[in-house]
């Protein structure tokens, strides 16, 4: 069994940054749904792995990187459920498409 803080280390997302002027934007996904496109309704998500497939990262390095975004993008349950308890996006807020959880911020 593991304790909390091997719990928080796994690596079980991806996370890719992108730079352009002030604004920063970090794409983060669960790792077994990295190269999946999942559709309901007029709905779909490419979860694409030139967009979202950077580093493998831990909780705490997604807490890290999310502190300085101006913009983020969430994909996966393990990934959106970590942005929700960062209070980061609202439960409110968060889309379900065929199963997975998506959501955004922005900070204006």
């Amino acid at each position: 069994m593991m304790n909390m803080s091997e719990e928080t280390e796994k690596k079980e997302m991806y996370l890719k940054a992108y730079e352009q002027g002030r604004e920063r934007l970090i794409a983060v996904c669960d790792c077994d749904i990295l190269g999946g496109t999942f559709s309901e309704g007029q709905l779909k998500i490419d979860v694409s792995p030139d967009f979202f497939g950077g580093e493998k990262a831990s909780c705490a390095e997604i807490e890290a990187a999310l502190a300085s975004a101006t913009m983020a993008n969430f994909v996966g349950r393990k990934t959106v459920r970590h942005a929700i308890s960062l209070g980061y996006i609202e439960e409110d807020n968060v889309l379900s498409i065929d199963g997975v959880l998506y959501a955004q911020m922005v900070r204006m």
